[in-house]
């Protein structure tokens, strides 16, 4: 089963964005979900997760600044992404924790001026 993810984009440093992650409801009810990113040359990295309770958790350089939230009716979880640095340019995924062998569709955040 993939995890779709959408919403990524160019953006100035500083700025904003809000990633959605679109998830079947077996797997949205039974599993914690999490974003993940992969820079170019790097190995990807979980940034954040969500546990079925809604308690987050967050990788320490994003800390402050992400927000994840999931909206239970619509099987969604979101990433709302602020102050954006240019290290955050990546693939963003989403996928359960632990990852599933299968990734789905990536979207592209680039924070460049």
């Amino acid at each position: 089963v993939q995890l779709q993810a959408s919403g990524g984009g160019l953006v100035q440093p500083g700025g904003s964005l809000r990633l959605s992650c679109a998830a079947p409801g077996i797997i949205f009810k039974i599993n914690p979900v999490g974003w993940y990113r992969q820079a170019p040359g790097e190995q990807r990295g979980l940034v954040a997760g969500i546990m079925r309770g809604g308690q987050a958790n967050y990788a320490d350089s994003v800390k402050g600044r992400f927000t994840i939230s999931r909206d239970n009716a619509k099987n969604t979880v979101y990433l709302q992404m602020n102050s954006l640095k240019p290290e955050d340019t990546a693939v963003y995924y989403c996928n359960t924790i632990p990852s599933s062998n299968t990734w789905g569709r990536g979207t592209q955040v680039t924070v460049s001026s």
